[in-house]
């Protein structure tokens, strides 16, 4: 019991000390009357325009087969770096009963005829040097004989692809091998052994089985709002915070901006593409949220002051602000001043006031 009364002294003794403090330096900030005073200092002015948007690769690919079958070995994970020409995944055909009989008939119908017209031919010829047949006829003869040879190879051909998959020999080799088509990272891998491949073809976009991208070279894409695109233009320097990576700063240049404006949930937006700055010592990941400040203009080292503190009138045409009067106890006085670039929150200063002066700052007005 004594623990908890002493305890409870202590609380209240922190407790005093800390309102007498407070009491102490709001006395000291402003007056009676709630004035307080501002001092004139020197610092940096930005005007920008803010993008919406994330990390993405500049060139991003999907990879699609353009053989049917079933998935039967994966060569990549998520996230694993590939070479042109690096397997990915292997198709095993799965052909329906209709398909293996189409082409079993096929192939017996083509050495059919390629056994006819090569038994022809070879008559033709011994005719052809007893003198019996012109050699019109067995230049015929001959040209069915090679198109025969032929169509037998395209019959063999299609059998082995389509029973197999794969096809070797007469100077081509098709595998059922899929390959990656350039350099990059996998970023995505949307089927597993056993899953059915749709082929691309002219009439189907196919099953998409990965999706790689270079790594290397990462932009920002995002959105400005129709405000804020009429200041910007290609070139200009950004600043770009990245969710993830709330302590580091990522710089680049505007390098595209979109000519016509999309509809967002009832905003007017413009796509803007930021190419980043190469050598940054930031680890980026695609898909990052980020937001890009467009540095459209910026002052360091001039005079600055909250905006708040300034009165417009004559439609904006005039500026003042009140600074002391010249002795304690007088009513502030208006002076007239000449304001530069303004962030929203503070304004630059270029005449009027210079740096170590005073301003008064009103208490806000209560509502009632």
């Amino acid at each position: 019991m004594g623990r908890l009364f002493k305890i409870l002294v202590i609380t209240a003794a922190v407790g005093a000390a800390a309102l007498a403090l407070y009491a102490w330096v709001s006395t000291h900030r402003s007056g009676p009357d709630g004035l307080s005073l501002v001092e004139v200092k020197t610092g940096s002015i930005t005007e920008k325009a803010l993008a919406v948007g994330q990390i993405e690769p500049k060139q991003k690919f999907s990879v699609k087969s353009k053989i049917p079958g079933i998935v039967s070995r994966c060569f990549v994970e998520v996230g694993d770096p590939v070479k042109a020409g690096d397997p990915l995944f292997e198709i095993a055909p799965d052909p329906t009963p209709s398909e293996r009989t189409d082409v079993d008939r096929s192939l017996e119908r083509a050495r059919a005829t390629y056994d006819r017209t090569k038994s022809e031919y070879a008559r033709y010829q011994q005719l052809a040097e007893d003198g019996v047949v012109p050699k019109d006829a067995l230049d015929q003869k001959k040209e069915a004989y090679e198109l025969a040879r032929v169509a037998l190879a395209q019959a063999e051909d299609n059998r082995d692809l389509t029973l197999r998959g794969r096809v070797a020999g007469r100077g081509a080799s098709f595998e059922s091998v899929i390959r990656a088509p350039a350099n990059g990272t996998v970023l995505s891998r949307a089927v597993n052994p056993g899953d059915p491949v749709v082929p691309l073809t002219s009439f189907q976009p196919g099953t998409e089985l990965a999706t790689i991208a270079e790594m290397g070279d990462l932009v920002f894409k995002g959105t400005v709002d129709e405000i804020d695109v009429g200041k910007m233009a290609v070139g200009l320097l950004t600043r770009i915070k990245v969710g993830a990576l709330p302590s580091d700063v990522v710089t680049g240049s505007v390098t595209r901006i979109a000519p016509q404006a999309q509809k967002r949930e009832g905003a007017t937006l413009f796509d803007v593409e930021i190419s980043l700055d190469p050598g940054q010592k930031v680890t980026l990941r695609a898909g990052y949220s980020a937001n890009a400040d467009v540095v459209i203009r910026e002052k360091r080292d001039v005079l600055v002051i909250p905006e708040r503190l300034v009165t417009y009138g004559e439609g904006g045409k005039k500026t003042t602000v009140e600074v002391p009067g010249g002795s304690p106890g007088e009513e502030p006085k208006v002076t007239d001043v000449t304001l530069g670039l303004s962030d929203g929150l503070n304004v630059e200063v270029l005449s009027g006031l210079k740096a170590g002066d005073k301003v008064v700052q009103r208490p806000p007005k209560e509502i009632r």
